[in-house]
């Protein structure tokens, strides 16, 4: 028939029943039929899977039509400090931002919103963190991750916590997420384990105006994050100036031989200069050692010249001191052997034994005596 609507609202569905572009009624499931010659009537069909009632009358539904909302609606209001977290069936599925009004459809899906106010507290609790941490894009709305900033900090690690610019608090490792809704959260991490630092190929002079380079080492460890965040643009950068500046002050108010002579002195020197300026920054040095001193090609030469005059001048004093003990030692036997004729005979004997060792063929005459007193005169005469 002219001007007759056949208007179908199905058991998912709702219809929301407009004349002249005014809200009147909400139409449940069922057959209608709407006689409407002027066009003045219209009815918005919305499927209830989709929770969500978003309607550009909205607000003139909330204010003029409360009846309605009651009945047919979950009513949301979030205030300026205030966030939604929105499950559907049990499972977290939105986040409502401060000062938004939202309608859900009763009925089909089961929504809950639990408000939680965040104008002091804007941390989230650990649960809910880790859920929209790793929320999948398909699970929540790709904005939702926009509202949260996450935050891990790793073992051995430090996190601070830094509000608008300003440092609130030192997280321990562990998995963060804080509301990002009118205020700017960054978590920056500290490295709390044992560092080493490398001060390589210092150029150098010592205090005799040898020129030297010198490579450095250190171990060094972050103990207050707070005072070395709050004191110091870039804490490596500062430990390694440092550094520098106690390893020249040290090589220069020293001569080359010191330096070469007394390596374990000089670490200590520097260690104790650079842990008292650090120490007030929140750092500990550990240990400060010099890896290598690194002499110019022709001071090389010099210093093994001299290196080489000191081991020939040892060695010269070593053999005359064993020429001494040797002459030593004859004149003591010669004195032994004037005051005892047996010894003497000994020697005599322990002579003609070496003597004969290297003879092919001896003859004898006269006898043993012959040969011993032959011997005697023949080396007598030699001599």
């Amino acid at each position: 028939m002219f001007g007759l609507k056949r208007i179908v609202i199905a058991q998912h569905e709702r219809g929301v029943y407009m004349q002249d572009r005014n809200v009147v009624k909400v139409l449940e499931p069922g057959i209608y039929r709407i006689f409407d010659l002027t066009g003045r009537i219209a009815v918005e069909v919305h499927n209830l899977t989709v929770a969500e009632f978003n309607h550009p009358y909205l607000d003139v539904l909330v204010k003029e039509h409360r009846d309605l909302v009651d009945q047919y609606f979950q009513f949301v209001e979030l205030g300026e400090y205030e966030v939604g977290l929105v499950y559907k069936n049990g499972k977290l599925a939105d986040i409502l931002a401060p000062g938004t009004r939202q309608l859900y459809w009763k009925g089909l899906v089961d929504v809950k919103v639990e408000v939680v106010n965040i104008e002091h507290d804007f941390a989230l609790a650990k649960d809910k963190a880790r859920l929209i941490a790793h929320a999948r894009m398909n699970s929540m709305p790709r904005e939702v991750i926009n509202y949260v900033t996450a935050g891990e900090v790793a073992d051995n690690h430090a996190g601070l916590l830094i509000v608008d610019g300003k440092l609130l608090d030192v997280l321990k490792p562990g998995l963060y997420a804080f509301w990002k809704f009118n205020r700017n959260i960054k978590v920056e991490q500290i490295e709390l384990r044992l560092q080493a630092m490398e001060v390589q190929g210092q150029e150098i002079l010592s205090k005799d105006k040898v020129s030297l380079r010198v490579n450095l080492t250190a171990q060094y460890q972050i103990a207050d994050p707070v005072a070395a965040r709050s004191k110091l643009s870039n804490m490596n950068d500062y430990v390694y100036r440092e550094m520098q500046f106690a390893l020249r002050q040290a090589v220069g108010t020293r001569t080359l031989d010191t330096l070469l002579g007394e390596k374990d002195a000089l670490d200590r020197v520097i260690f104790d200069s650079v842990k008292e300026k650090i120490s007030e920054f929140g750092i500990e040095v550990r240990s400060v050692g010099v890896k290598d001193v690194i002499l110019p090609g022709d001071m090389k030469e010099i210093l093994n010249q001299v290196v080489e005059a000191e081991k020939v001048a040892q060695a010269n004093v070593i053999k005359r001191r064993e020429e001494t003990a040797a002459t030593r030692s004859l004149l003591n036997t010669a004195r032994l052997m004037e005051d005892n004729p047996t010894l003497m005979r000994l020697k005599e004997l322990e002579v003609l034994e070496k003597v004969t060792e290297k003879v092919d063929r001896l003859t004898v005459f006269g006898g043993l005596d012959g040969i011993m007193k032959d011997t005697v005169r023949i080396n007598l005469q030699s001599g």
